[in-house]
């Protein structure tokens, strides 16, 4: 009997002991790797685009990451004489040295590949366009930024790097899709066994903000269209002015920019402060409001309105497609993409150009693509001429065409640019080509470009 008892005084004491034992908490994700802001970028040294105002952020205590497209591996070597993926190798860790200047070590690289054009859809191509958005909404899920930052997605006369753009694409379609479950759902699907080599276990994210930069020369049309920094405020932990640590962090970039790196470091420091008022370094830096699911005014303050709360997965208000006539033409390529593109992402108040714009390099060849679309019940013939600056020449694509009924068809008028020559400046005025369509002495629809010549431009 003594013994029983003494065996259950022993059982009800452990008894007691698991009761008062706290709550085992549950884990969650992991907080290294939450970031105030996501930088979307296509190339090592593109975050310099951004870098004066994610040094203010930095020193109000945001947390900063980014994520590049690529690695650069097209890039010019100004260093030695590695090229394609070793220089990609190389360009990476001069990128990850370089935002090590301002503490930031979340840094990750998509893989897509560097690709030399102006056209977006050629990027994006030549980036697997599923699976780097796939990578991108991954890391979107990984980091929850409240705001993401990138390059604004469009055609403008610029260098207008159609990589860039697919930088500002990708991270647009990654804000709208990162916080629904049921996409790319094995990143949110939990692990049933141990070592399950699938599935990530992630939580839908949205993000709060989208605010892009453009890569274009012009700046009337994106006046107001969302805040302005000043890059000549002081930085508290630094004591230096804004623009001047986004031009040391710069200084990584020996591949890109050797020659200019030694001419910095044999000027005084009163010079550098003129060379940044005449090289870009000491403007302003302006944003363009993509979108606010929070509210806040268009110039405020890019974290105006937000909050550390998680917000629901919100779906993009798609706009109504704008008619077409029964025989009709309109421009193709990424001009037509992008239209469709802000329609589908609720982003029409996007500024772009009328007429679509492109700069191009004299002596090369502007292609013109249309769709032509004839709804009717019966086959249409038509014809597509072209208005030409004196001096510019068509190589093909005109003439009298047929078009079977209820057919949207494929055209292209290519013309030929004037030669290039020694004397000619680097960059002309913008000339404007009409591609009409006409049937049976009718118009069908014009489609215009906008074009200006330059000494060196990238391919369309």
């Amino acid at each position: 009997m003594g013994r029983t008892l003494a065996f259950l005084l022993a059982l009800l004491g452990t008894a007691r002991v698991v009761s008062a034992q706290d709550w085992t908490p549950l884990r969650q994700a992991d907080d290294r790797y939450k970031s105030d802001i996501l930088l979307v970028v296509a190339h090592p040294d593109d975050e310099a685009a951004a870098t004066p105002y994610l040094a203010r952020a930095l020193d109000e205590g945001k947390r900063v990451a980014v994520a590049y497209g690529t690695r650069g591996s097209s890039g010019e070597n100004q260093e030695g004489t590695e090229q394609s993926g070793a220089l990609g190798d190389i360009r990476e860790i001069e990128a990850r040295r370089s935002l090590a200047n301002f503490g930031i070590t979340n840094v990750w690289f998509i893989g897509g590949k560097d690709t030399a054009s102006q056209d977006v859809l050629q990027s994006l191509a030549n980036w697997d366009h599923g699976a780097a958005l796939e990578k991108l909404v991954r890391i979107v899920r990984l980091t929850r930024p409240e705001v993401v930052l990138t390059f604004l997605p469009g055609t403008f006369i610029g260098e207008d790097h159609g990589d860039h753009q697919a930088a500002g694409v990708l991270a647009t379609e990654a804000f709208d899709l990162a916080g629904d479950a049921t996409v790319f759902p094995s990143q949110v699907a939990a692990p049933l066994r141990r070592l399950e080599p699938y599935l990530e276990n992630l939580r839908p994210w949205q993000p709060k903000k989208i605010y892009y930069f453009p890569d274009a020369d012009r700046d009337d049309i994106f006046r107001d269209k969302g805040p302005a920094y000043s890059v000549k405020d002081i930085a508290k932990s630094s004591k230096k002015a804004y623009w001047r640590l986004a031009l040391e962090g710069f200084q990584a970039h020996v591949t890109q920019a050797k020659g200019y790196i030694e001419r910095l470091s044999k000027m005084s420091d009163a010079d550098i402060e003129k060379l940044a008022q005449t090289d870009g370094w000491g403007e302003s830096q302006h944003f363009v409001r993509g979108k606010s699911l929070v509210g806040g005014s268009v110039t405020g303050d890019i974290f105006e309105g937000i909050t550390p709360d998680a917000i629901p997965f919100a779906r993009p208000e798609i706009s109504p497609e704008p008619p077409h006539g029964e025989f009709s033409v309109e421009l193709a390529g990424p001009w037509n993409y992008y239209a469709e593109f802000r329609r589908r992402h609720g982003l029409t108040q996007l500024p772009h150009p009328e007429p679509p714009e492109i700069a191009l390099q004299l002596g090369t060849t502007l292609v013109i693509p249309m769709w032509i679309r004839n709804q009717t019940l019966s086959t249409q013939e038509f014809t597509l001429a072209v208005d030409l600056p004196a001096g510019w020449t068509v190589q093909s694509g005109t003439g009298k065409f047929r078009i079977a009924a209820r057919q949207v068809g494929s055209a292209r008028v290519e013309i030929n640019l004037p030669p290039l020559a020694e004397t000619a400046p680097r960059k002309q005025d913008a000339q404007e080509i009409t591609v009409r369509a006409e049937s049976k002495g009718q118009s069908i629809g014009v489609v215009k470009l906008r074009v200006e010549p330059r000494k060196r431009a990238l391919p369309e």
